[in-house]
């Protein structure tokens, strides 16, 4: 894979999931009222978000291999989806219940069983899929 493509994910990545991020912050003790902090709270958090990004593109490459993302099968997109839930999964319940980074306001809506918000969650299954076609479509116009 391009070192160029690489690069184009994690900016894609970036820039959505700062919109996301910062749609999400008031669902988070302390983020309820936008000022500087909180922009830049967000700015950090979809740098993660992009690196997140990033190992879905690793995973995918090591179990698909080449182009699996710009022409994506249904294994594609078990690749993508299974591994954005996961990782989701994982960095909520390290930083909510392990490192005590963060926690959800009353108005967090929760997976029940994995005490962690569902917010983040469909991020981590909403985004990636769109990165990678808003990649593949602009890959495809040079």
């Amino acid at each position: 894979m391009p070192k160029r493509t690489l690069v184009l994910v994690f900016i894609v990545a970036v820039l959505l999931n700062y919109l996301w991020e910062l749609a999400q912050a008031p669902l988070y003790v302390g983020l309820e009222n936008y000022n500087a902090g909180v922009f830049w709270h967000c700015f950090v958090a979809s740098l993660g978000d992009g690196i997140m990004v990033l190992l879905i593109v690793a995973a995918g490459w090591i179990m698909k291999r080449g182009d699996w993302f710009e022409r994506p099968s249904i294994a594609g997109y078990v690749v993508m989806l299974t591994g954005g839930f996961l990782l989701a999964l994982f960095v909520e319940w390290l930083g909510l219940h392990v490192l005590r980074r963060w926690e959800y306001s009353e108005r967090m809506p929760l997976l029940p069983a994995l005490r962690v918000g569902l917010a983040p969650i469909a991020q981590m299954l909403f985004l990636p899929p769109l990165i990678f076609r808003t990649v593949s479509f602009f890959s495809a116009k040079r």
